[in-house]
């Protein structure tokens, strides 16, 4: 064999050595970037399992806050309807007694004279109720403050709910906008509240999410109005259509904010209040919300003056107009 022929044949053996080394070092690699991927699946989903639990904290330590106003919200008009089932109550065997008679004088078991007599100690024994109990009232009062009770913990748990699966459906934000201030009722009793709800299109989205966007700005709004008593305190709220979306925005006439505060908005656990209810994670919340719904949100606060806040969130035209066909 020439000294050539060795030299090529040396030269294949080495190349493929390299080629099948390459080979090896790209399967180690394919194998960890594999591995690496995986993990980093697992990373974001238990990042956004965080951030939903994160939300939901925020929201409970909201209704925590409400809790007061709203038990007085539920308690008031139950407070009513147990009073007049009482009342329904003492009635109901002058009722049940008159249909009995009656059912026995249509039949012909008792004549005019004995039926007469019947209904004289029925009066004798009711005779409260007899001389002219309000019976439609009463269970017309019940029913609206039934309803006023089914309103109440229905808006609670638009605020309240834990959506485990993030479920979005189409939401009328005005209609979310009233459910807000209905719950943040008593909290806002001070407050002088200013409303522009203008007809948008539905957008898309996680209900209670898109309430708790809502009741954070109301209650920021409120809380740097709080210790402005001599001008009073003025919030106004509006949902808008603008720029392709729906823009919810809230104004306060309150502190204001420095540089710093605006800077620090977002930064978890950051706050100005002192209260122990404080817990600096509003704003947080607000950004993970609008980030999930590809929204975003912009502020305008001038210190000693007030602040407005304005969440955009956009509106998918070709979604809601499959629906509607």
């Amino acid at each position: 064999m020439s000294m050539v022929t060795q030299d090529y044949k040396q030269a294949f053996l080495d190349e493929q050595k390299k080629r099948v080394a390459a080979e090896q070092l790209l399967a180690d690699k394919s194998q960890l970037l594999a591995v690496l991927n995986g993990e980093l699946s697992k990373n974001v989903a238990e990042l956004a399992l965080y951030q939903q639990m994160f939300v939901q904290a925020d929201k409970m330590a909201s209704v925590g806050v409400l809790s007061n106003s709203i038990a007085h919200e539920i308690n008031n008009p139950l407070s009513y309807v147990l009073s007049n089932i009482e009342s329904l109550q003492y009635v109901s065997p002058l009722l049940s007694k008159s249909l009995y008679y009656n059912e026995q004088f249509l039949t012909g078991q008792l004549n005019v004279g004995q039926y007469k007599s019947m209904l004289v100690d029925l009066k004798k024994q009711y005779a409260l109720v007899w001389s002219g109990h309000e019976i439609n009232s009463q269970l017309n009062e019940s029913l609206e403050n039934l309803k006023h009770i089914k309103q109440t913990v229905h808006n609670l748990l638009n605020l309240s709910q834990f959506s485990s699966n993030h479920t979005k459906q189409y939401i009328e934000v005005d209609q979310v906008a009233r459910s807000a201030l209905a719950v943040l009722q008593g909290q806002l009793k001070y407050c002088e509240i200013k409303t522009n709800f203008e007809q948008v299109p539905v957008i898309w989205g996680e209900l209670s999410s898109v309430h708790q966007i809502f009741v954070e700005l109301l209650l920021n709004a409120q809380q740097a109005c709080e210790h402005e008593l001599e001008k009073g305190t003025i919030i106004e709220v509006s949902v808008i259509e603008q720029n392709e979306g729906v823009c919810i925005k809230v104004k306060d006439n309150g502190c204001g904010m420095d540089e710093h505060t605006k800077a620090n908005l977002c930064k978890p656990f950051f706050t100005t209040h002192k209260s122990e209810h404080a817990l600096g994670i509003g704003m947080s919340v607000v950004n993970f919300i609008l980030q999930d719904h590809s929204g975003k949100f912009e502020v305008n606060s001038t210190l000693g003056t007030g602040t407005t806040i304005c969440c955009w969130l956009p509106i998918k035209e070709q979604e809601y107009s499959a629906m509607l066909l």
